[in-house]
């Protein structure tokens, strides 16, 4: 009896280190599926590897202070991604969103298995549909380029373990109207034949969100274990959006109210009956009023607008349609207020851009210009003799972190 009772134990702890052995291999080799789970009628979850997930998000864009939006962090020989790593992952940031690959396929690759592998952060990456390019989304030429872009994307990272989903664009329904907010308008004959601004601005929609559909569906043909998200500005055109987007996963917004969110996952709810992630949220730390820099602010209004979040999450209490959100952003960036001008680019502008009622603590400052570029950091930056700049972690980066560990 003896000798039966030990081949049979030594069977079972056989068969355990086996399964064992099988979880490990399938965790840690090769791409994680990664889907939503429907738990109810809008209430969504998002399943990595079978286990939920909250998206706890940075946007990251870590441009040195005296370089410009044309810097290519993945190849910098410095590697400023691992010190931001280890201080985001002591922060509780598990995903960080960039807005496009670097140049560079092989160094872009070892950025994505460093930061897995090192920190347990992974990337959701982005493509801007070539939306700095002279866009026109009507034209069959700079559509199959864009596309190629796109698709040659996915190709090159989608398996990587370290990849959470794919962001089609960013804000791009700015480019449908005529208006203060207007970036990069293109048109077509037949649509200035339409003759009033709203038909014309509905014709756009639908010539762009049936292209990006279609990038979508192809992706989806090609990596089927990673999501498609389509990146907007608020929640303008989703009426459009919604009839000829089925091949969209989750809708992704940028949404800049202040402390709470409104009426905002309602909407979602409502109007386009996915899963919505945050794309962009945060407040700048520069009070415009005051003249002088804010982190009580940033660090209330992140928090507040969190915890909404987390509220609206398969957890929470409220709406349940909320994936998570990305924070904008990790550090400040000099080079925004003077763009074109170099020596610009080494100053830490002071002056607001634009105005946003929304962030009442300082809307009146001088022509309401309340909204500072440059301050948008969690880590504000200090320029240093050699190496890296010197991150500085405000005030919000600590309250984030009591939120998120």
């Amino acid at each position: 009896m003896k000798r039966t009772r030990t081949i049979v134990i030594s069977g079972v702890l056989v068969f355990l280190l086996a399964g064992f052995l099988s979880f490990y291999i399938l965790s840690n080799l090769g791409p994680q599926k990664v889907y939503i789970k429907t738990l109810g009628s809008n209430r969504f979850q998002l399943m990595v590897a079978n286990r939920p997930y909250i998206v706890k998000g940075m946007v990251y864009s870590p441009v040195p202070i005296g370089r410009n939006y044309s810097y290519d962090f993945w190849s910098d020989p410095r590697r400023p991604y691992i010190k931001d790593g280890r201080l985001m992952k002591a922060m509780g940031v598990n995903t960080i969103r960039v807005y496009q690959p670097g140049r560079d396929v092989e160094k872009t690759r070892q950025v994505i298995e460093d930061l897995y592998n090192r920190f347990k952060i992974r990337v959701v990456m982005g493509n801007w549909l070539g939306f700095w390019d002279n866009p026109n989304y009507a034209d069959p030429t700079f559509r199959k380029m864009v596309k190629k872009d796109v698709l040659d994307m996915v190709e090159s990272y989608k398996n990587e373990k370290g990849i959470l989903f794919w962001i089609l664009g960013n804000e791009n329904n700015v480019s449908f109207s005529y208006g203060p907010q207007t970036l990069n308008l293109w048109t077509t004959d037949e649509i200035e034949a339409l003759g009033d601004p709203y038909s014309k601005r509905l014709a756009r929609a639908r010539i762009y969100y049936s292209f990006v559909n279609e990038i979508a569906r192809a992706v989806h043909k090609i990596d089927p274990l990673h999501p498609v998200v389509l990146a907007n500005a608020e929640l303008n055109d989703l009426d459009v959006a919604k009839k000829v987007t089925p091949d969209i996963d989750i809708l992704g917004c940028s949404i800049y109210r202040g402390k709470a969110f409104g009426s905002f996952f309602r909407e979602v709810a409502s109007k386009f009956k996915r899963p919505v992630v945050i794309t962009e949220f945060g407040c700048d730390r520069y009070n415009a009023f005051l003249n002088k820099e804010d982190q009580d602010n940033q660090a209330e209004f992140l928090k507040a607008e969190w915890k909404e979040i987390e509220k609206n999450t398969f957890k929470g209490s409220a709406v349940g349609n909320c994936l998570g959100g990305f924070v904008f952003e990790w550090t400040d960036e000099w080079w925004k207020f003077k763009e074109g001008v170099k020596s610009g680019w080494y100053v830490h502008d002071t002056l607001g851009s634009w105005s946003n009622g929304a962030y009442y603590f300082d809307i009146k400052a001088p022509k309401n210009l309340n909204i500072n570029e440059e301050w948008w950091g969690v880590c504000s930056l200090k320029k240093r003799k050699t190496g890296l700049d010197e991150r500085r972690p405000s005030k919000a980066y600590f309250v984030l972190k009591e939120l998120w560990k």
